[in-house]
C-alpha cells in the first residue's frame, strides 16, 4: 500500500526518514487487531485481514497510532481521529459473537438497574484465565468473564457493570496514550452498590484458587 506508507512517512516527518516500513495482513489476529514491531530501522506492521477492506485513510490512522507508540512520539492527526472513531463504532456492525443464559441474565439485571435498559446487548463468553477477570472487546462487542466466578452472580454483576461502562464510555486517545479508565469511568464505577465489599469478595475467591495473589485494578480491556 504505497500511498499509506507515504502518508505514514509524512506523518513522522524527519523521524520517518530513518525508517523503512513493512505492512502485512495476517489471519492469526482476532478481528481488527494489529501490532507493530521495531527491528532496528525497520517497522513491521501486522494487521488482521479485516483491515484490508477498510478505507486507506482509516488504515493510515491505525499505522500512525501504532508508530507513535512504538517510537514514543506525541503526535496527533486527522487520520488517527478517523481510526479511533472507527474502532469506537465497530460494535454497531458487529454480529453477536456468542451467548450464555447466565451472563445474559446478569446483563439484563445490570442494564435495567444502572443504565435504564439503554445498553444494547453484546455477545457473551466465559474464559479460563484468572489474571484477566473480565474484559470488553470493542472490536467484536463481546463481554467475557472468568469461569472462576460462575457460582457468584453478585460478583458477575459487578464485573458486568464494569465492562458495560467500557461499552458505554469507550475510550479516549491522545498522542501515544489510550485511556480506558478516565475520571468519568472511575466516578461511575464507584456508583455500584456494595462495590467495596465485592472487591474484597473477589480477593477471597482468587485466594481460594491458590493460583493468583489478588491485586487491585485487575480489569483489562483489549486494544489494537
Amino acid at each position: 500500500m504505497p500511498d499509506v506508507v507515504s502518508g505514514l512517512r509524512l506523518f513522522l516527518g524527519p523521524e520517518g526518514e530513518r525508517y523503512s516500513f513493512s505492512v502485512r495482513y495476517s489471519a492469526r489476529f482476532r478481528p481488527y487487531n494489529a501490532n507493530v514491531r521495531k527491528h532496528g530501522s525497520l517497522l513491521v506492521f501486522s494487521l488482521g485481514r479485516e483491515w484490508a477492506g477498510v478505507s486507506d485513510e482509516i488504515v493510515l490512522g491505525l499505522l500512525q497510532s501504532l508508530a507513535s507508540r512504538v517510537l514514543g512520539l506525541k503526535q496527533e492527526s486527522l487520520n488517527i481521529d478517523l481510526y479511533v472513531n472507527f474502532v469506537k463504532s465497530l460494535h454497531l456492525s458487529a454480529g453477536r459473537s456468542g451467548s450464555d443464559p447466565f451472563l445474559e441474565e446478569s446483563f439484563r439485571r445490570v442494564n435495567e438497574r444502572y443504565f435504564s435498559g439503554l445498553i444494547d446487548m453484546p455477545g457473551f463468553s466465559w474464559h479460563d484465565s484468572i489474571r484477566r477477570l473480565a474484559s470488553y472487546d470493542y472490536h467484536t462487542d463481546t463481554v467475557s468473564v472468568s469461569r472462576v466466578f460462575m457460582e457468584r452472580p453478585d460478583i458477575v454483576d459487578y464485573l458486568m457493570y464494569h465492562e458495560l461502562l467500557h461499552k458505554k464510555l469507550k475510550f479516549s486517545s491522545k498522542s501515544e496514550r489510550t485511556v480506558h479508565h478516565g475520571r468519568d469511568f472511575r466516578e461511575l464505577e464507584h456508583g455500584f452498590e456494595n462495590r467495596d465489599f465485592l472487591e474484597r469478595e473477589i480477593g477471597m475467591v482468587l485466594k481460594a484458587t491458590q493460583k493468583f495473589k489478588y491485586r487491585p485494578f485487575f480489569f483489562r480491556t483489549r486494544e489494537s
